[in-house]
């Protein structure tokens, strides 16, 4: 009944507040709960879903304000995740969510950890000097969102970066591709459409800008971000590529903030979750963890100013109507 931090192995916050994302949102845990469980010892101690449902049932029957996730830890070194280093949180969750899926015997339960993460895009490459064109779909974990425009001018709001990530993009120059029709390079407009949208929506902001020197910087202006999400009102109909039913599912409530703070060299994260059963924010912090306001969570939108101040990173939003 009491949300449980947990302990800081040594630059292990990363880790920390994404675990606290995958094992607060319910839908995870009723996949997690019903897992195969590894035969041997030495398999129990290296697979990953395994590990981090008994970390789930060591927060939950533990009297402690905290536990450690040590033994999750030392599994996830056994799959080349290095530890005591500091982490990208969106690279992180990939490998964190690759490793569960590829662990997850049951075919049924990989289906269902697809289902509830995964975003679904058609590509449409369409040449501009005849009629030849191109469609593929593809699937992603999170929309990687620009903070920025093509002009470097600063994104003011999140509805502004979705629409800027759907925006059609002509190909010209030395990004022009070869059309099969014309025979030769040719100019071509890019557009991404919307198919279809996960249970738990993840939106990574591309706050880390990387230089031709090599040197990376954050961009820390405010973005707000709002608690309710209807993406049928933020993206136009020539987005989507997907019928009236699945588009009647795109109204979302935020879940889960991971937010960062410091510089790029040295940062700290933390984690807002709103929990599903009491519907309060909490702030998980490592071992710390209270309850926050709404108001406290606005503080992640950024600052032109501050920063080292905390700063969104990944925003999970939740469906409010899933099918």
């Amino acid at each position: 009944t009491e949300a449980i931090g947990l302990y800081n192995l040594g630059q292990s916050c990363c880790l920390n507040s994404l675990l606290q994302v995958f094992l607060m949102n319910i839908c995870f845990t009723r996949i997690l709960r019903r897992i195969t469980v590894p035969s041997s010892p030495r398999q129990k101690r290296n697979n990953v879903p395994y590990q981090m449902l008994l970390l789930l049932e060591k927060m939950q029957c533990g009297k402690c304000k905290a536990v450690g996730p040590t033994d999750l830890a030392y599994c996830l070194s056994e799959h080349r995740v290095e530890l005591f280093v500091q982490h990208d949180a969106a690279q992180l969750f990939l490998t964190l969510w690759n490793l569960l899926k590829k662990q997850m015997k049951k075919p049924e339960l990989v289906e269902e950890l697809s289902d509830l993460y995964t975003i679904c895009i058609q590509e449409h490459l369409a040449c501009q000097k005849c009629s030849f064109a191109v469609k593929s779909n593809s699937s992603m974990l999170t929309l990687p969102l620009p903070v920025l425009d093509a002009n470097s001018h600063r994104l003011k709001t999140l509805e502004d970066c979705l629409q800027y990530f759907f925006h059609p993009e002509e190909l010209t120059g030395q990004n022009m591709c070869f059309c099969q029709q014309c025979g030769r390079k040719t100019t071509f407009l890019q557009s991404m459409k919307l198919i279809h949208l996960p249970q738990t929506l993840t939106l990574h902001l591309k706050r880390f800008c990387f230089e031709r020197s090599s040197r990376t910087y954050k961009l820390s202006h405010s973005l707000p971000f709002p608690q309710e999400l209807d993406l049928r009102e933020v993206l136009t109909e020539s987005q989507c590529q997907a019928d009236d039913s699945e588009k009647a599912t795109w109204q979302y409530e935020l879940f889960a903030v991971v937010a960062h703070s410091g510089s790029t060299s040295c940062g700290h994260y933390c984690a807002y979750i709103r929990s599903l059963t009491e519907c309060k924010w909490y702030c998980f912090n490592d071992s710390e963890v209270c309850q926050v306001s709404w108001d406290d969570v606005k503080c992640t939108y950024g600052h032109s100013n501050l920063c080292w101040r905390e700063t969104a990173y990944l925003l999970f939003y939740m469906k409010k109507h899933p099918q």
